[in-house]
């Protein structure tokens, strides 16, 4: 497709989703309050972010200037490296954050609306890094990343194929290529993410968690990971990040971020599930200073008590319904005592109608609350929600997630 028409989709997709998004938007923040949001934009590749007429991600970026949070988390963003059929050998690694703040955020898309200038952060990922283990024990350990399908004309994720399962399958996450499925967070210009203190747990092995739950095979008895391979088995799918981001009038907040991979895709000996939860767990251990819990530098310890934080991300895991193992999320953080659990983001009325069949506080377009922005309880939380565009009203959907936002206090 030539770029005039790439460029013709994309004023179709925005035109069609401002006119669906002005009913759910939440209020300008005042400048003591700070509107912190979370979104899936769903398998957003490094091809997509070379491509400033891109229809998705324009369409992305002008719902973002519409709700113009301050600190912004997106998930399933490639980080770009080698191995990612996007990138160009030679280029710096992790530029993809950059190129959304740049080319799409900083760039008005549309008169109405008015550009965002973030500093962009991005740190590597588990998912599509060869394991050189068959850790599905289907009798191969596949190594080489395999050839995909481009990205699509119209702007929506390619599929997945046989060959890219396989070689997701033994990687340390999920992902068809090195970096898929990333992470990246932004903040806006005023804000300071302190980089030199940011803390990442993607090497972290799953079986120093006390009480890990190592899968097992039912047929056999036997541990699904052999005693080799669940040595070394990381537990993040993609990472775990603690990001302290400086604040106007001095305080620091820590965004901890993650995504766990999803309770499915698997056996009876629920690998993912057992993940998944373990995943989740993760971050209650870490509010309470767990004693194994070393970062990717070899520092130890968890959140100081006193530390104001916000847990973000597609957490994959609803604590009322869906495939989750033990309900993690509210065993684990909403009933944590230095957890806000009881704010729960909820569609707007225009919301809810545009999805008569989701409840209030459903996150994913098939029906669950999946996606979270958890505050420490010793912030004053002002308002929360979720953005709901209307299908009805046109133009290309973004993402199967919706955007969840809060507003708090500034902690100072």
């Amino acid at each position: 497709m030539s770029h005039v028409s790439n460029r013709a989709i994309g004023v179709l997709v925005l035109a069609g989703l401002l006119a669906a998004c002005r009913p759910a938007e939440p209020p300008p923040t005042p400048p003591d309050v700070l509107r912190i949001a979370t979104y899936n934009i769903e398998d957003v590749r490094t091809a997509d972010l070379k491509n400033p007429d891109h229809p998705r991600l324009t369409a992305a970026a002008a719902l973002l200037q519409q709700v113009r949070p301050d600190v912004l988390l997106i998930n399933e963003m490639t980080y770009d490296q080698p191995g990612d059929p996007g990138y160009t050998p030679g280029d710096p690694v992790g530029q993809n954050a950059r190129r959304f703040a740049e080319a799409f955020l900083a760039v008005a898309q549309a008169d109405s609306l008015e550009p965002l200038r973030y500093r962009p952060f991005m740190a590597p990922t588990n998912t599509g890094l060869a394991s050189g283990f068959d850790l599905d024990n289907d009798g191969r350990a596949v190594t080489t990343v395999p050839t995909l399908p481009a990205t699509t004309a119209d702007g929506s994720p390619p599929p997945q194929t046989p060959e890219g399962r396989a070689y997701g399958n033994d990687a340390w996450g999920f992902g068809m290529f090195p970096g898929q499925y990333g992470m990246a967070l932004f903040v806006r210009e005023g804000l300071t993410i302190r980089e030199e203190e940011v803390r990442t747990f993607r090497l972290l092995p799953w079986s120093r968690m006390p009480g890990a739950l190592r899968p097992v095979d039912p047929e056999t008895g036997t541990p699904w990971y052999d005693d080799a391979e669940w040595e070394v088995f990381r537990l993040s799918s993609k990472s775990h990040w603690d990001v302290p981001v400086h604040l106007p009038g001095g305080g620091v907040l820590h965004v901890l971020a993650s995504h766990p991979t999803p309770p499915a895709f698997d056996g009876p000996e629920g690998r993912n599930k057992r993940r998944n939860h373990d995943e989740i767990r993760f971050w209650a251990d870490y509010l309470d200073g767990a004693a194994y819990i070393v970062d990717d530098e070899e520092r130890a310890g968890g959140l100081a008590g006193e530390a104001a934080f916000v847990i973000v991300g597609d957490l994959n895991a609803d604590p009322d319904e869906g495939s989750a193992l033990g309900n993690p999320i509210q065993t684990f953080l909403l009933d944590h005592p230095r957890i806000h659990g009881d704010v729960v983001p909820r569609a707007t009325p225009a919301g809810q109608a545009a999805y008569p069949d989701l409840d209030p506080d459903d996150t994913a377009a098939w029906g669950l609350r999946i996606d979270y922005v958890l505050p420490a309880r010793t912030l004053r939380v002002r308002e929360a929600g979720i953005v709901r565009p209307d299908p009805a009203a046109g133009g290309l959907p973004v993402s199967d997630h919706f955007m969840v936002w809060i507003d708090v206090d500034l902690p100072r």
